[in-house]
């Protein structure tokens, strides 16, 4: 991934547009094609990584672990690991996750109302 240099007119708009639009700001946490499917995973409680892998069998390993990284780093999941052998790592929503599930649900139902209404 290319690094955007701190001072740059783009990363300078970016900033702007975070601080202006809600929608912005909530597209920066969980945007892109895996974060929310990993967050709905979540949603039903705690899971191990290998249970994510198994539930979500498209994604590539470096995609899973970079974007859980990102989701905690935005403080929506929390990763929990057990001082055991073998290492015993799972991860679940934080609060500010939980509070996406709504969202979520939400968009889950307009999907299948669309996949119904497009055949899809």
């Amino acid at each position: 991934m290319t690094a955007i240099k701190e001072s740059s007119t783009r990363n300078f708009n970016k900033q702007i547009s975070v601080a202006s639009c809600p929608v912005t700001y909530v597209m920066n946490k969980i945007g892109g094609h895996w974060k929310p499917i990993i967050i709905y995973h979540l949603m039903s409680g705690a899971k191990r990584y290998s249970e994510l892998r198994r539930a979500i069998p498209e994604i590539t390993e470096k995609m899973l672990i970079q974007h859980l990284k990102q989701l905690q780093e935005d403080n929506l999941v929390i990763r929990t690991a057990e001082p055991v052998v073998p290492p015993f790592v799972s991860y679940a929503l934080t609060n500010a996750g939980d509070k996406l599930t709504p969202v979520l649900n939400a968009m889950a139902v307009w999907g299948l109302g669309d996949m119904k209404e497009t055949g899809s």
